[in-house]
């Protein structure tokens, strides 16, 4: 048997290509849109990929079953559990608990794992030509190295309404009923890693085993003792915030992704016709430069997402294309840089790209507003605008400072003030350029903070200020 996993350092997320060797057909599992990866693995080892499965209906990217089986004409499954409001709205086949996907002497066994979300499979996988005993589990977004899958996001992304409660008792019965009745060595490879907004601490390590977690990760004394409450609380507290993007891959997911096919490589374009359409508003500018460098000047209305590290988690906080039709035009050094940035966008559904250019030279300029630390006080401004996660802001923030993390900003804009300037800023400065460059576009007045918060506390420190705590926090600027 082959198992393969192909993680995105983007996104902190996994798929698996599990193949037979003797017959030479392979399933994939919880596959992203740009197929790269599976199909050279598939051509490596001179297998064909005959499946395509996920685990449940994703929420910070953009799934690539449909992907995958339109171009190796692979079948699809997925889930057929969770109820009504979590059917796939296409046509694939419907794995229940139990049901199975055969590939030579491998077979995947389905089961349902409810907790992050209704309808979640993971997946026992037997290797036949060892043992007649599944040895692997793919858990998806039900147990990872030292964490488990946030049962909240339905309502911090998807609207729900309290659904977290219910979903984190399903998760508390999954765990006591298809998880620890497992056998200790089954060795365990969830779908994220460290950095991902589906848990609160997941650990960096890939892979783990059923005993160990059992043993050693924060819920097992609650399984071990069946006190559902305690772990009921545990798991709700302090979960990270939720990006607003995960709304739109939720109902994209459900709904079947858009197909795009073989893409073309992106064209260079023209410096002059670049000029010419963001003169008339026809294209957004994607500057991928570092913060100090566009900071010294950049495009007018452009998106700010330093390049490479994050391109696809701040392009989905900074760009909605169900909002905004313009097509991308992208700052890269190549072609080949270029066809990079673009495989990460359509991760999140990010798929116009009309292509790129090597540089700025010969485009509009402007340079955007910066304040310093020690100008903060006697500023003017609206409201002093904290882009981190709430966690971060809680355990100490600018004096008077609102928090609103820069993975939902564009989409709460009515928790903003609609006139008057806005000082943003994060830890360091990386998340505020894409949050500020964002608001920008979206028409608001904004000033960064030069530094950001680390900046600012060093300041502080030399200056005597203390920051405020959520214990210590007063009626924040703008409320």
């Amino acid at each position: 048997m082959l198992l393969e996993r192909i993680y995105d350092e983007d996104l902190a997320q996994a798929s698996y290509f599990i193949g037979c060797q003797k017959n030479g057909t392979a399933v994939v599992v919880d596959a992203r849109r740009d197929l790269a990866p599976y199909l050279d693995l598939a051509e490596k080892n001179g297998m064909t990929i005959v499946a395509v499965t996920e685990t449940h209906i994703h929420a910070d990217y953009l799934s690539g079953t449909r992907e995958l089986a339109a171009k190796t004409g692979a079948e699809m499954y997925v889930s057929g559990e969770g109820g009504p409001d979590w059917t796939y709205g296409f046509e694939a086949n419907l794995l229940h608990d139990g049901d199975k996907i055969t590939i030579g002497n491998i077979t995947v066994q389905a089961v349902h794992t409810p907790g992050h979300t209704p309808e979640h499979l993971s997946f026992l996988v037997t290797d036949g030509a060892f043992s007649d005993k599944p040895g692997y589990m793919l858990t998806g977004d039900f147990v990872f190295s030292g964490d488990l899958g946030r049962p909240d996001l339905l309502d911090e992304a998807v609207g729900g309404v309290d659904t977290r409660f219910g979903g984190a008792k399903d998760l508390f019965r999954s765990l006591k009923e298809k998880f620890v009745t497992l056998p200790d060595h089954v060795q365990v490879y969830p779908a994220h890693g460290a950095g991902s907004a589906c848990g609160k601490a997941l650990g960096a390590i890939p892979s783990s085993t059923v005993g160990y977690e059992r043993l050693y990760a924060w819920w097992g004394k609650y399984v071990t003792e069946d006190d559902e409450q305690g772990f009921v609380d545990e798991l709700l507290a302090g979960q990270p915030d939720a990006h607003a993007y995960f709304g739109r891959m939720k109902r994209e997911n459900r709904d079947g992704p858009a197909v795009m096919g073989d893409r073309a490589p992106l064209p260079e374009l023209a410096i002059e016709d670049v000029a010419r359409d963001l003169e008339q508003d026809k294209v957004t500018f994607l500057d991928t430069r570092p913060v100090d460098e566009v900071h010294a000047g950049t495009i007018p209305g452009s998106i700010s997402i330093p390049a490479p590290g994050k391109m696809a988690t701040y392009g989905g906080w900074a760009y909605d294309p169900e909002k905004d039709d313009r097509p991308l035009v992208l700052l890269a050094q190549d072609q080949e840089q270029a066809q990079q940035f673009w495989d990460h966008l359509v991760r999140v559904g990010i798929d116009h790209v009309s292509g790129y250019v090597t540089g700025i030279e010969g485009l509009p300029t402007t340079t955007p507003r910066i304040i310093q630390p020690e100008e903060l006080e006697g500023f003017d401004a609206a409201l002093a605008l904290d882009v981190r996660n709430k966690t971060e802001h809680t355990e100490g923030h600018i004096p008077g400072s609102r928090q609103l993390s820069a993975g939902r900003v564009l989409w709460h804009q009515d928790q903003l003030p609609s006139e008057g300037t806005i000082v943003t800023y994060c830890q360091s400065g990386m998340r505020n350029s894409v949050a500020a460059s964002a608001l920008r576009r979206a028409g608001h007045d904004v000033v960064e903070l030069d530094g950001s918060y680390s900046a600012w506390s060093e300041w502080a420190r030399r200056s005597g200020v203390q920051p405020e705590t959520s214990e210590t926090a007063q009626e924040p600027v703008g409320a």
